[in-house]
């Protein structure tokens, strides 16, 4: 773990964590990640995705882990998504793995993924699904012992418009000793 660092499941998600996460998926989206949001990226878009996901969080459809540093700001952010097809119980999909720009290269990332990884197994998940188009997203999830299963060519959209691909990757979790 990281100096400083703790990583928290968010059970209940109040304004407070709503207007923090908002301004890393905003810090993300103006650093040009291709995480689902276009430019510009404004609070209110934001804040409507949190809302929402705060929601789905509250119905035990996803699980929602942030990054605080050492004043208690939340810096990082990934979610495991569980509800999924009944013929796919035993899968989930990380997703919005967000690091705030200040806070990268700090191992913060890889802490928020061990933790969504443990939480999937806790929850029954016995295999995680991810995509991303961030090469530096990819070297953390093949450090971290995720499979690379492929590319799809203009997968999404960048921020500014243009197409990107995005990399597919999974990991079968095993229950510890």
């Amino acid at each position: 773990m990281p100096d400083g660092i703790q990583i928290r499941r968010l059970q209940v998600i109040g304004e407070r964590e709503i207007r923090a996460l908002s301004d890393v998926l905003i810090d993300c989206v103006e650093g040009g990640a291709s995480v689902s949001f276009m430019w510009p990226m404004t609070v209110e878009k934001a804040r409507a995705f949190w809302a929402k996901a705060a929601e789905s969080a509250a119905r035990g459809e996803r699980l929602i882990y942030a990054a605080e540093d050492g004043s208690g700001a939340i810096v990082g952010t990934v979610q495991v998504v569980l509800d999924l097809p009944e013929n796919q119980p035993h899968r989930g999909d990380v997703s919005k793995m967000l690091v705030h720009r200040k806070a990268r290269k700090l191992g913060v990332g890889a802490a928020l993924l061990t933790a969504a990884e443990q939480g999937a197994l806790a929850a029954g998940k016995t295999v995680l699904v991810l995509d991303t188009a961030s090469d530096d997203a990819e070297r953390l999830y093949r450090r971290q012992g995720w499979q690379y299963s492929g590319t799809i060519p203009d997968y999404a959209l960048m921020p500014d418009g243009a197409f990107c691909a995005t990399h597919i990757f999974y990991k079968r979790l095993q229950p510890g000793p």
